[in-house]
């Protein structure tokens, strides 16, 4: 395979081969100078030491970095917090903006911060059903859909009505209708108010009481 002038540059100035560059393969080890922490267990005073210096509501909605690079402020709290959901979700968002799987000042290339993060806490959902946004975006539906199948299994039928939705709707878009009808009802049931995943399946004949 032929990289581009771009891909390989940016391989090379962050350091990397092509191998580390995949996750499964390489995507550099876990250790940090600073944690890493689980995010489901992380205490208030680190988990706030790194998102003030570096995962800022600007950083988060991608308006601007807080110390440099919007990357590299993302590519910091993941070192540090690999399985941090909404900056796992930043990073996909900025691959997706600026159409890259190398954003300037990351460490690493997307795919490697869902490696990661699943490597450091295999049992945790969020970083499964996160990378299967990234891959539906990318049009892998089925790894999509296998990742998300990981995630709603490693929940359970916790009661967590936002990740509920969430799975449902992810479910709607790759195509996985009575799994999407599964989940919206246990959304609802656990009191999820946003009336879009019932929308969407009654308006493809799926909604069913």
């Amino acid at each position: 395979m032929k990289l581009s002038t771009m891909v390989l540059t940016s391989i090379l100035a962050l350091g990397m081969n092509v191998a580390q560059a995949t996750p499964g393969i390489g995507c550099g080890d876990l250790h940090n100078a600073f944690g890493p922490f689980d995010y489901r267990t992380i205490p208030a005073l680190p988990k706030d030491l790194v998102e003030r210096a570096h995962f800022t509501l600007q950083v988060e909605t991608l308006a601007a970095g807080k110390s440099g690079y919007l990357g590299a402020d993302i590519d910091y709290t993941l070192r540090a917090i690999p399985n941090h959901p909404r900056a796992l979700l930043s990073m996909e968002r900025l691959g997706m903006r600026d159409k890259t799987d190398f954003p300037r000042g990351a460490h690493y290339p997307v795919p490697c911060y869902f490696d990661r993060a699943i490597r450091f806490v295999p049992d945790d959902p969020m970083p499964h059903l996160i990378y299967a946004i990234y891959l539906k975006d990318h049009n892998k539906r089925a790894e999509a859909v296998a990742q998300l199948d990981t995630a709603t299994s490693l929940k359970g039928d916790g009661d967590n009505a936002d990740f509920a939705y969430d799975a449902g709707l992810l479910y709607f878009d790759l195509g996985e209708k009575d799994k999407a009808l599964k989940y919206a009802h246990r959304a609802y049931d656990l009191g999820a108010q946003l009336p879009g995943l019932k929308a969407k399946l009654q308006a493809a004949g799926a909604w069913r009481d």
